[in-house]
């Protein structure tokens, strides 16, 4: 697949919830994740930790009150989107955030990821 195909079977995953389907599909086996710095899971490297990072996620969540992401912005072998989330957590109450996140791909797979964000506070 093209980095414009990749992009787009990504968001519409995502959409449609299907994140550690996500994975399963779209991602390589080496692939890399980065959180932004002095989060807990700052680093996570490989297919198998970036899924058991997804499934964590969705363990600790309540309650998706709302979540969107927009249409990819694509330049050659990146993309990037904008995903909102209103998400009551388990733990930690109710927290909205916005990210930016950017994917690499090479042959077809996503080998990398980063997210941007402010860690949210609860309220």
């Amino acid at each position: 697949m093209k980095t414009q195909e990749v992009a787009e079977k990504l968001v519409q995953l995502c959409r449609d919830g299907k994140n550690t389907e996500a994975v399963d599909e779209l991602y390589a086996d080496h692939v890399i994740s980065k959180e932004p710095k002095g989060t807990p899971m700052e680093l996570t490297e490989g297919k198998a930790a970036v899924k058991n990072k997804t499934i964590y996620w969705e363990s600790s969540v309540e309650e998706i009150h709302k979540a969107t992401i927009s249409d990819p912005i694509v330049s050659s072998n990146h993309f990037s989107v904008v995903m909102d989330m209103d998400v009551t957590y388990k733990e930690h109450g109710r927290m909205a955030m916005s990210e930016i996140a950017i994917y690499e791909v090479k042959d077809g797979k996503i080998v990398a990821e980063e997210f941007f964000y402010s860690v949210p506070t609860p309220g």
